[in-house]
């Protein structure tokens, strides 16, 4: 049987070799143990939140700002927009036809196809126009019955109604008895005037009236000067009267 003081100098022994745990250790079991309040996430406070919907406010009353404004300022210059834009379709339109009018089968060998005649309208008024044939005719034309074929063309411009285009088909019944009808191209038309060219002097000269040549016949213009005019807008167009070659005309 063993005495005490061995049983004690065992113990006191074993205690010795022991490891110790120190603060470490304690905290290291300490965060082994399961918070409750991790489980909870975090969230924006409330100043946050109003904070963020002030600034969104702020920056959706800048942007409607900002788009009135320039819708403001697009608007203001509508009506020019919208002149120029008129001008241009009818220039367009005009040199379309005229060049239709200057190509095969409309124009032939050895003919004029833009040239001045003596046409009435339907006001009783005869004088000379500028005369052009259409073989399909035009998408301005209404015709009372089938649309037909070669549809001969003048141009006038009138006080008040604007340019307006006479047109009939020869294969109507009484074409050289009836007036042409009449089409308004445009109601912005103030004035028709017409350039020639002098290649002796090599200028141009704008004449408000069709010219006659020394022997007194007739003179095709190069060129028709359009004056549009639309409150206190004012444009001028040109348009080149295509002269026919043997192929292609020649602009």
């Amino acid at each position: 049987m063993k005495s005490r003081s061995s049983i004690f100098d065992f113990r006191l022994a074993a205690a010795r070799t022991a490891p110790r745990r120190g603060p470490r250790s304690a905290r290291g079991l300490k965060s082994k143990i399961e918070n409750p309040k991790s489980k909870i996430c975090s969230g924006f406070t409330l100043i946050e939140i109003l904070v963020s919907l002030a600034l969104v406010g702020l920056l959706l009353v800048a942007l409607n700002t900002f788009v009135f404004s320039m819708g403001e300022l697009w608007g203001q210059r509508t009506d020019v927009r919208l002149f120029e834009q008129h001008v241009r379709a009818v220039t367009r339109f005009l040199e379309h036809e005229l060049r239709a009018a200057a190509l095969p089968p409309a124009a032939r060998a050895n003919s004029t196809p833009i040239a001045l005649q003596e046409v009435r309208p339907q006001n009783g008024i005869t004088e000379k126009m500028l005369t052009f044939e259409l073989p399909g005719g035009s998408r301005l034309f209404t015709w009372p019955e089938r649309p037909l074929p070669e549809v001969v063309c003048s141009f006038q411009a009138r006080s008040g109604e604007g340019l307006v285009l006479l047109w009939h088909s020869r294969l109507e019944k009484n074409f050289d008895t009836d007036t042409p009808r009449e089409t308004v191209v445009t109601p912005l038309v103030s004035g028709l005037s017409y350039d020639y060219y002098d290649a002796d002097t090599n200028r141009w000269t704008t004449e408000t009236a069709l010219k006659n040549d020394p022997q007194g016949k007739p003179m095709t213009p190069q060129r028709l000067r359009l004056k549009f005019a639309y409150a206190k807008l004012t444009r001028e167009a040109v348009v080149t009267i295509p002269a026919p070659g043997e192929a292609l005309p020649v602009f």
